[in-house]
């Protein structure tokens, strides 16, 4: 059996107040761009909390969860941006891929950015980020990998 190894290089978790802070500089960027949203957009793994915070800020009432379109006006926000994979999925979904905008609390360093990107941070480099909202999940998984590298192995009679 082959051994995959992690492309991440350590964790590094956010608290809530790091959210909060970070949420208060996307809207306003949000708010700079002066384009007019009706409703956010968001995926339910991953974008839904930080949708929710983002549309209190701009007092914007729909939040449309897994859209197979993506609707004129409406701010598309995630909670990163790694790869560009998920962009390109919702970007596919977009009826005006010229004007759609895409909002995320935080973006990997070192990736190209496409320029309807808006972020709130950068990672510091190519750690793993863990969110409030997924600490527990975060934990499972961390316990998983030391039971597998400290499973014993059985005795051959």
């Amino acid at each position: 059996m082959r051994k995959t190894r992690s492309k991440w290089k350590d964790h590094s978790s956010l608290t809530w107040l790091d959210v909060i802070r970070d949420v208060k500089i996307l809207a306003k960027k949000i708010t700079e761009l002066k384009i007019e949203f009706n409703k956010i957009s968001t995926i339910s793994r991953g974008g839904l909390v930080p949708a929710r915070l983002i549309a209190d800020q701009l007092g914007l009432k729909e939040i449309l969860v897994d859209e197979d379109l993506i609707q004129p006006k409406t701010l598309f926000v995630d909670d990163i941006y790694d790869s560009g994979e998920t962009f390109r999925k919702i970007l596919r979904k977009t009826k005006m891929p010229e004007n759609f905008t895409y909002a995320t609390l935080v973006a990997r360093k070192g990736t190209r950015y496409p320029s309807q990107l808006v972020f709130a941070r950068k990672t510091k480099g190519m750690e793993y980020i863990v969110f409030p909202w997924e600490a527990n999940e975060h934990e499972t998984i961390l316990k998983t990998r030391y039971k597998n590298r400290h499973r014993t192995k059985p005795k051959n009679n």
